[in-house]
């Protein structure tokens, strides 16, 4: 084992020369055994009656003639294991207990001469004690000095005050820290000890300083980052912060305001499910769990909100269901009579009605139809169509809807789009209109949807290649939603935008 440090204060816990976690949870208490053996460092003979407990706390036990010793029943996990004897320098050393095993350690104690002094108390140099707008990326710094001279070592202690996560940096040689990966908007708790490796740790007060508050963003959007679908917040400079990690695949962002929550689909094993989020990534909990979000495709399915943000609907092959945002009350509130698979709904922003987008298997078929939450169809907007069809986004007023298809109505088992545009369904002309966006040949626009005025209409446009860049834009409507006056590129290489 690693020596660290004659003594520690029992609040800690063992060390690593790297960062490590302790997260506090329930969960169900398993055991094993620390065995050791304790000689003088410099005879190497075997110490009895040596005092040995542990760092969380387990019981106290003494080494016997062989200077050996048994913890036994100790919870398995991360631990320091003390050996204190009279005329000795205490000494500890840190050990991993696993299940049903037993983990060893041993020490050398070194007689106590006598003339050693502690370090001095640590002192905060910076931030400021009570900082606040630190950067996600802080360097902390303090100072601290020896009577005798000797050589110092520091590890650091950091909370913070949106959940019970422990981080601990051990074996550092210089009075500075860079923490990096904070969160916004956060308090964050820091102490750090110093030790000399002859007497015990000794502690600095605890200081804290918080992070910036995340910047008003309005924007949405998705990113790829290596194989997996990250998620983007952008303000209204166009400056992106990412907000779900890149470690995870995670796509199609859904703001609702009223509740100030994002929803998104992520995968979770070999199904995809709705998780909800603030609008900075944090506090995510999975709402869909017995019964998935899924269909033939899962890059081109969608759900929605309702207006309050309490509600969401989703598909499930060919049933569309309605689900709180906490998880609770799951019901079926639609199911086609012709097997089609739903893969995308929207709901009115009165919630009185729910557009939804019906296919085969393979994407093709596509037919768009609105039903009451009774389920029973009321309007009929797209019949069945050869090539694809998607993007339907409602009106404030619910009188029109958006959607896009593929004029080329092509069609091939990798449901690859060739022409892909926009339109507009009115539900008091029951007519459908292109909108006209000065589409560059040999593109698509998709994932259309609404500007928060609606004086405007957000989409991705992409070569019909399928493995060009992906760009979002906007273009302007006039006020009969017949001509596109202006287009513009908002983000490039990012698709499926939202904007509230």
């Amino acid at each position: 084992m690693k020596y660290i440090t004659p003594l520690i204060i029992l609040t800690f816990m063992s060390v690593f020369f790297s960062c490590s976690e302790e997260k506090i949870d329930g969960s169900a208490e398993i055991f094993g055994t620390v065995k050791g053996k304790i000689v003088s460092s410099d005879t190497f003979e075997p110490l009895e009656n040596v005092k040995v407990f542990s760092s969380p706390t387990s019981s106290t036990v003494f080494t016997d003639a062989e200077g050996k010793f048994t913890i036994s029943n100790i919870k398995v996990g991360e631990y320091s294991i003390q050996a204190q004897k009279d005329g000795y320098l205490s000494k500890f050393e840190s050990v991993t207990v696993n299940k049903n095993l037993e983990s060893e350690v041993v020490f050398e104690l070194t007689k106590n001469t006598g003339n050693n002094l502690p370090p001095l108390e640590p002192k905060i140099v910076a931030p400021l004690d009570n900082a606040t707008n630190q950067s996600l990326s802080t360097k902390i710094e303090w100072a601290a000095s020896d009577p005798n001279g000797d050589v110092l070592s520091y590890e650091v202690t950091l909370r913070n005050d949106k959940s019970s996560t422990v981080l601990i940096y051990s074996g550092i040689k210089e009075k500075e820290l860079l923490l990096t990966n904070l969160f916004y908007g956060t308090k964050y708790f820091w102490q750090v000890s110093v030790t000399d490796s002859k007497s015990k740790p000794v502690f600095s007060s605890v200081f804290t300083f918080s992070t910036l508050s995340f910047p008003s963003t309005r924007y949405l959007m998705v990113k790829k980052i290596n194989s997996n679908n990250v998620i983007f917040a952008a303000d209204q400079d166009k400056n992106r912060y990412q907000i779900t990690s890149s470690e995870t695949n995670s796509w199609r962002p859904r703001k609702n305001n009223q509740s100030g929550k994002i929803a998104f689909i992520q995968s979770n094993g070999s199904q995809n499910h709705i998780f909800i989020m603030d609008a900075d990534g944090s506090n995510k909990t999975k709402v869909t769990n017995s019964v998935s979000i899924a269909g033939f495709n899962p890059d081109f399915i969608g759900f929605s909100w309702n207006t309050t943000g309490d509600k969401l609907i989703y598909p499930n092959f060919d049933k569309l269901y309605q689900i709180n945002s906490d998880g609770s009350g799951l019901k079926k509130i639609f199911e086609t009579s012709n097997g089609k698979f739903i893969s995308e709904c929207d709901w009115s922003n009165d919630g009185m009605k729910v557009a939804i987008k019906v296919n085969d298997n393979e994407g093709y078929n596509a037919e768009i139809y609105v039903i009451n939450l009774a389920g029973a169809i009321i309007s009929n907007v797209l019949p069945s169509q050869t090539g694809a069809v998607g993007s339907l986004n409602f009106s404030i007023t619910g009188r029109k809807l958006l959607y896009t298809r593929d004029v080329s109505q092509y069609e091939s088992p990798n449901y690859r789009q060739l022409d892909n545009r926009i339109f507009e369904y009115n539900f008091d002309t029951s007519f459908s209109v292109q909108i006209t966006t000065e589409k560059i040949a040999g593109t698509n626009d998709q994932d259309a949807r609404y500007s928060p005025n609606e004086a405007e209409i957000i989409f991705t446009n992409t070569s019909n290649d399928g493995t060009s860049e992906k760009n979002i834009l906007k273009i302007e409507v006039n006020p009969a939603g017949l001509n596109a006056l202006r287009r513009e590129t908002l983000f490039t290489g990012q698709f499926m935008p939202d904007w509230e």
